[in-house]
């Protein structure tokens, strides 16, 4: 099998954008799938953990592929590059995500108060928002004898079909709801009791730290409020060149890779990762399944996400949730595989297989 994944940016050695592909994609390599990323992003091509990733202009449309596989599909590029190829492919697999099929300034809160050109960002996001969805529907029906559509969680799937309003007897055999995997570090790994806890929260953001819908505000808060507790932020953002950082904050500008964050991880007594908004949370997948404590928000996805995880603790309310609960409570931990590459990728595999 052969398939071409495209997507708007890849990781490679200096960057993690998009990491959640790059898991599919080695575990696809691994069960002996050919597999080639178009990244729009590349402005060379490259080799990434054994994954060959090409620019758009180094794309041979003579080159025989099985699958097209989509991700987060956007106007710019994707549906571009659909509309002038799809006839070389077979079948067409567009994996949702979020952002690409939501009402940004329905779904996500207001921004921070110091980003920059919020209110003339809100009136193009509504048109944009509007004119996406209904590009994206008009393709989806045009090419639906050969579209497959992949959401990561029920959530983005019901969102998908208000906004929308396709009618389900049209998309009848071509959906499926299949998680994002976690890491394989995260499945080869068990969270460590027994090394030394330097902080009692950890919050890890990437480079999404100003987005307000990850709550770093939040997180802010709470250590203002809990000043015998150390709290450890890690992400990239200008948030606290704006905002006070109480001083049991330690704050590491800088994105981790899997393997580093298992380190921090460990040592940590909790991982606090409140949320506004999300779609799956992959971070708090990896943290959940890992076996560490995880704080979250009490939001209907995550509801569906964590339900089953006895270490994940949903939070209706920060602001009146007691910190001090947490250390008079006995650690819960029962093995979960519900995030691992055999129960979401594999799955996906087998959809391929089926498709072809």
């Amino acid at each position: 099998m052969k398939i071409l994944v495209l997507t708007e940016n890849y990781p490679s050695n200096n960057s993690h954008n998009r990491m959640y592909i790059h898991i599919r994609c080695k575990y696809y390599k691994e069960n002996n799938i050919d597999v080639t990323v178009l990244s729009f992003k590349a402005k060379n091509n490259y080799t990434y953990e054994g994954i060959n990733v090409i620019t758009y202009e180094s794309y041979k449309k003579n080159k025989e592929y099985d699958l097209l596989c989509i991700h987060a599909p956007n106007i710019k590029h994707h549906y571009k590059f659909i509309n002038k190829y799809n006839k070389y492919f077979k079948k067409i697999v567009y994996f949702f995500h979020g952002h690409e099929i939501l009402k940004l300034n329905k779904d996500y809160p207001k921004e921070y108060s110091f980003r920059k050109n919020k209110t003339i960002k809100r009136i193009i996001r509504n048109f944009y928002d509007e004119f996406k969805i209904k590009l994206l529907k008009k393709q989806i029906i045009k090419n639906i004898n050969k579209s497959h559509l992949v959401f990561v969680s029920n959530y983005l799937y019901n969102k998908f079909i208000d906004y929308t309003n396709l009618n389900n007897q049209l998309l009848k055999d071509h959906i499926s709801i299949i998680n994002n995997s976690v890491g394989e570090v995260f499945e080869e790994n068990t969270y460590d009791l027994k090394v030394k806890k330097e902080y009692d929260f950890i919050t890890i953001r990437g480079e999404n730290l100003d987005d307000s819908k990850y709550g770093i505000d939040i997180v802010s808060s709470l250590a203002n409020k809990y000043s015998k507790y150390k709290f450890l932020i890690i992400g990239k953002g200008d948030y606290f060149k704006y905002n006070n950082k109480s001083d049991n904050i330690t704050f590491i500008s800088n994105i981790l890779f899997h393997k580093d964050i298992i380190e921090y991880l460990n040592k940590s007594k909790f991982a606090l990762i409140p949320t506004r908004h999300d779609t799956q949370g992959v971070l708090s997948s990896e943290f959940v399944t890992f076996g560490m404590p995880l704080l979250t928000s009490n939001l209907p996805v995550t509801k569906e996400m964590f339900s089953d995880f006895d270490n994940a603790i949903l939070v209706d309310d920060f602001n009146t949730f007691d910190l001090d609960s947490l250390f008079n409570n006995k650690y819960k931990y029962k093995y979960n595989k519900k995030f691992y590459r055999s129960n979401t990728i594999k799955k996906e595999i087998k959809l391929f297989e089926e498709l072809l």
